[in-house]
């Protein structure tokens, strides 16, 4: 392979997948990058400025330019890191988080219709070349954490979860098909009945596969979320995946209006216990059961969102 056939690749590629397109079909009134902006401060709930020009590689004035417009538009808000004054965080209002949908609607109408011309027997092919591509170009790093991005779930995602937290479970502490099947249920309730502006699921994704999950529903309390089926895959932990999960759940929750997030846990799952805690959450009760072919000792955790913490 020489220097001109990756060139002509990508001039081929650029063109398949539209990326000089600045219609109004795709991306306007935004230009590509200020669109990869958006879709990263969407998919990052506690960006702020030094993160989107590490991760996007931009130059300081440019980004500094693409967010005043932002700003100008009512796409962001702006305001001194609680953890670092010296930092400023950057995060999508509701005008924000709806025009980036739009954008991310367009693309997966623009991608449907590209994959739509290829056969369905000849997709894993293609998912196979994609996948062999990002791996001999990414020369064999192991996955860092900005290679995660957390989206909304695709077709067959929501099986995913439920066949993942069933086979994780089940090999890290002996839990019986029961628990696949509650997961199954919380799942189908969603898929058969949700309001998308209150209740979400993220998926977190690596290298084009999931590496994780969570949910956010609403509660039969007054004004009270519930987070469920938090999980990360073995092979991605240490990433901070958990982190990035529960705190898309604490703003969005906080964003729509709840005054509560609650969750149920059992205390054998000390890793993601520990998450909620560094996020807020506080013990409200315990209680023994028998469940999932187990002994074991069910906690509800609560978070008061009212508060403003970071």
């Amino acid at each position: 392979m020489t220097v001109q056939d990756i060139r002509a690749f990508n001039r081929f590629y650029t063109n398949v997948i539209g990326a000089l397109d600045y219609s109004r079909k795709l991306y306007a009134p935004y230009t590509l990058t200020e669109s990869r902006v958006l879709y990263e401060l969407a998919h990052s709930p506690r960006t702020d400025a030094a993160d989107l020009r590490a991760e996007l590689s931009l130059d300081a004035g440019y980004l500094s330019r693409i967010l005043n417009k932002f700003e100008q538009d009512g796409l962001i808000e702006r305001a001194p890191s609680r953890l670092d004054p010296r930092r400023r965080r950057v995060s999508l209002t509701a005008h924000g988080r709806e025009t980036a949908g739009l954008l991310a609607e367009r693309a997966n109408e623009s991608v449907g219709a590209l994959l739509a011309t290829v056969p369905s027997a000849e997709r894993p092919r293609l998912s196979e070349a994609m996948r062999t591509v990002r791996e001999l170009l990414s020369d064999g790093r192991a996955p860092r954490r900005e290679d995660v991005v957390l989206r909304e779930p695709g077709p067959g995602d929501l099986g995913w979860i439920v066949q993942r937290n069933a086979a994780l479970y089940a090999a890290e502490y002996g839990w019986n098909a029961d628990y696949e099947g509650l997961v199954a249920r919380i799942v189908a309730d969603f898929a058969q009945d949700h309001d998308p502006h209150l209740e979400r699921v993220w998926i977190a994704e690596s290298d084009g596969r999931p590496v994780g999950c969570v949910m956010c529903v609403r509660d039969e309390a007054p004004a009270t979320a519930r987070l469920r089926l938090l999980l990360v895959e073995p092979d991605a932990r240490g990433l901070g995946i958990g982190d990035r999960l529960v705190g898309a759940v604490v703003d969005f929750a906080r964003g729509v209006g709840y005054r509560d997030l609650v969750l149920w846990t059992n205390d054998v799952l000390a890793s993601a216990r520990r998450i909620y805690q560094r996020h807020g959450f506080v013990l409200v009760a315990e209680k023994p059961h028998r469940s999932f072919g187990k002994d074991l000792n069910g906690q509800d955790w609560r978070l008061d969102l009212g508060g403003t913490g970071e």
